[in-house]
């Protein structure tokens, strides 16, 4: 009983604990090799894909931008150029133009003006390394509008051909000619010096430029990392160091020069605006010096009175109130009547003619922006096109805000100019008294005076325009310029060594357990506890031969049958008790070679033990042990007269071991183990010998080895490793809850010792053993 709890103890032990470490530990250790190969298998991948791998190199560049409301830039400290700055297209945002760098067009242009959709390659043994500059380059004469990702591999033969092809295309053609690629249009093969010389394979992918705006933009990446400064970084991820610096200096260049262009062009509006107004005003002066000089010829006016003189100062600040206040309602007007007659023209409008107004300044900063993206998509998009349609609507809305306003600020001028005539009507209570002559004349000197005004203004901003524009700068520029890393930060050696490690570490261990969840067989002591209480007597390791013990042999299969003959007396605790039955789920879980060592083991112990051949279905005893199986155990039950000793016969392994063999198949087995006479075989063997070793039929498959279970004083399951199902382990626990077989114990046979099978188990004696199918 003692053994029961010990296995009782253990069984509640692995419960409780969830995972037993230290078998697990085993387990894996078992399969040392299994990590050896796979960390090798893994470094070996490491080390071909660091050889192998596109390299990214990362490329840096730094762009200060003009940024008025934070104070810094390129005009920050000129009070009088900060001014023709924001005549020249209102104030930039550092967060807007990191938005602007990253926009499709600008990204498009820089595809565009390099053929970066055209991307050459060194052919290598593995991979293709693209390269800066090829022997030759490719221009495109007519692209196909099917274009669609291809690859041209191009090899040099000499005297100026080349061997091109294609997946749909193969054929010799000559530099300069022009070649007809399927899917991708005509294109010309542009030689440059010493490539005759050039024995390497090249390859060529041509890909749409949207394709590759796209993997641009996806390694690009553009960001203001302080707020608090008006500095933009710009960061390009490219496996070719020095086309990754010449990508982001074209990128930077352009984006320059199109803010540059953008100021120009509202610069020309402006200036043409002002000289079409300068032409009217020039017209009006004239004639109102024209009728002053001829009111005095017919009047003969050659001075004022002093009066008149006196009259004229006293008014000239009213005088030159009221043509400032005319001066900006003739612009205002002008320019609503501009915005209404050029509703369909779309032309950005002037911004330095108007009055001093936040809102005025932020409308048209917005509707000049909204004019000159629309027309940078218009390079690629029709008039219907959705986003085109989009910036229509938000066009004609700015428009829409600024007429509000211009009304607004036309009505408050009315107003202004309707206060200054109020004075001077007061002012000419006191002219009407100075002669008639002198009054008609100040009436023309007040309208020479507000047509000069307006002129001399509008000669003014024509002047800082004309100025500011020869002086126009952007309002950025590149204060670090492009340069890559020394280094590529991909692939990250360290990293991916580290990674081989682990996944060389890891893989065995997924294996394994995924070999344990999915293995439906028993392989452990774990399996047996976790699906059956039913205490294990007996743990036999594999071997090569059906007699695996002698008398002098010190083996570890010797002493595991020596443990078992032990662990059997403390269930066999009388001289009654000796009859041992062995039963398994199916057959060839070993319940033969079992018994016949079993049968040995207690021979070499001076006991005199029979072994009872009872699996009359697949009798296997006889067979093992050479022994002929011409009569037996049918032969005695269908017999009236035989005895014990007519069927008994000597094992030929010890003289203490006898056999009774099955005898010929009969035809009805169950009936034949249900006899009389089979009680009757047992009460003579239980008289004459110590111990009787019945070889049972599979209790999983028929109902025999329960018909005998009566006889048994002992039942042993066997149960064979990684062969037995888990499954089958449940006939064992209801069997044993049940007590339709009593005293029942399982033996574990074919036990491999290095597969981890349980914790603390082994005899460390070290011996190899080859195969041998049990049965």
């Amino acid at each position: 009983m003692n053994l029961i709890q010990e296995e009782k103890s253990h069984l509640n032990i692995t419960k409780e604990s969830g995972i037993d470490y230290r078998q697990l530990i085993e387990k894996y250790l078992v399969k040392w090799y299994w990590f050896v190969l796979s960390l090798l298998l893994f470094s070996a991948i490491a080390v071909l894909y660091t050889k192998y791998a596109t390299p990214m190199y990362k490329i840096s560049a730094r762009v200060l931008v003009n940024d008025e409301k934070k104070g810094g830039g390129i005009l920050g400290g000129n009070a009088l150029l900060g001014d023709l700055g924001s005549i020249l297209g209102g104030k930039s945002t550092v967060d807007n133009e990191a938005e602007i760098l990253k926009t499709n067009d600008l990204v498009q242009k820089v595809v565009e003006d390099l053929q970066l959709n055209l991307t050459y390659y060194k052919v290598g043994p593995f991979v293709d390394r693209e390269i800066y500059e090829a022997p030759f380059t490719v221009k495109i004469v007519n692209s196909s509008d099917s274009l669609i990702f291809t690859k041209i591999f191009v090899k040099n033969i000499s005297n100026g051909r080349l061997d091109v092809k294609t997946k749909d295309f193969h054929s010799t053609v000559k530099y300069n000619s022009v070649v007809n690629i399927p899917k991708v249009g005509k294109i010309i093969f542009e030689p440059k010096p010493d490539m005759d010389n050039i024995e390497d394979d090249f390859s060529i992918t041509i890909e749409p430029i949207n394709t590759k705006l796209a993997s641009l933009r996806e390694n690009l990446n553009v960001t203001v990392a302080n707020k608090l400064i008006t500095v933009i970084d710009l960061t390009l991820n490219h496996p070719v160091p020095k086309k990754g610096e010449e990508i982001l200096n074209t990128l930077i260049q352009n984006y320059v020069q199109q803010n540059i262009v953008d100021k120009n062009e509202i610069a020309d509006s402006t200036i043409t605006f002002i000289k079409r107004r300068l032409l009217i005003i020039s017209d009006e002066l004239g004639n109102a010096e024209k009728n002053i000089q001829g009111f005095k010829q017919v009047n003969n006016l050659a001075d004022m009175t002093t009066q008149g003189k006196l009259l004229v100062e006293s008014t000239s600040e009213q005088f030159t109130a009221l043509a400032t206040v005319n001066t900006q309602i003739s612009v205002v007007e002008d320019v609503i009547k501009s915005l209404r007659d050029d509703f369909t023209k779309k032309r950005v409008l002037p911004s330095a003619l108007i009055p001093t107004d936040i809102v005025f300044s932020s409308a048209i900063e917005k509707y000049n922006s909204l004019l000159l993206e629309r027309g940078r998509k218009l390079i690629g998009l029709a008039e219907d096109n959705p986003i085109i349609l989009n910036l229509d609507r938000e066009i004609s809305n700015a428009r829409q805000d600024i007429l509000a306003n211009l009304n607004t600020t036309l009505q408050s001028l009315k107003i202004t100019r309707t206060t200054l005539n109020r004075r001077l009507k007061d002012a000419e209570s006191q002219i009407k008294q100075v002669p008639e002559t002198e009054r008609n004349y100040l009436k023309l000197a007040r309208q020479q005076q507000i047509k000069q005004e307006l002129y001399l203004f509008l000669m003014q901003k024509s002047e800082e325009m004309a100025i500011s524009k020869t002086a126009n700068i952007a309002n950025s520029k590149t204060i670090d310029s492009p340069r890559a890393d020394l280094r590529p930060y991909s692939p990250k050696t360290a990293i991916v060594f580290l990674c081989a490690i682990f996944l060389g570490f890891f893989m065995p261990i997924a294996i394994l357990y995924l070999q344990e969840i999915l293995n439906i067989n028993v392989e452990s002591k774990k399996d047996i506890n976790r699906f059956t209480k039913t205490p294990i007597v007996g743990e036999i390791s594999h071997s090569i031969e059906a007699l695996a013990i002698s008398k002098s042999e010190r083996s570890a299969i010797s002493e595991q049958f020596r443990a078992l003959r032990t662990n059997l007396s403390f269930y066999l605790k009388s001289k009654d008790e000796k009859v041992i039955l062995l039963t398994s789920s199916v057959s060839g879980e070993g319940k033969s070679f079992i018994s016949i060592n079993l049968g040995h083991i207690l021979a070499l112990s001076n006991k005199r033990v029979a072994l009872l051949e009872l699996d009359l279905r697949k009798p296997s005893l006889s067979s093992k042990l050479s022994i002929v199986n011409n009569f037996g155990f049918t032969n005695y039950i269908i017999s009236e007269s035989a005895t014990y000793k007519d069927v008994i016969k000597p094992s030929g392994i010890h003289p203490n071991l006898f056999i009774v063999s099955s005898g010929p198949l009969p035809p009805n087995p169950a009936e034949m183990l249900l006899s009389l006479k089979t009680n009757k075989l047992f009460e003579e063997l239980r008289n004459n010998f110590d111990y009787i070793i019945v070889d049972a039929p599979p209790i999983g498959i028929i109902a025999d080895a329960q018909l005998l279970a009566k006889q048994a004083d002992i039942a042993l399951y066997v149960v064979r490793q990684n062969f037995t199902k888990k499954e089958q382990l449940k006939i064992v626990q209801e069997l044993y809850e049940s007590e339709k077989i009593r005293n029942m114990g399982i033996v574990v046979n074919d036990i491999n010792l290095k597969s981890g099978y349980g914790y603390g188990y082994g005899y460390g004696y070290g011996y190899g053993y080859g195969t041998y199918e049990q049965g």
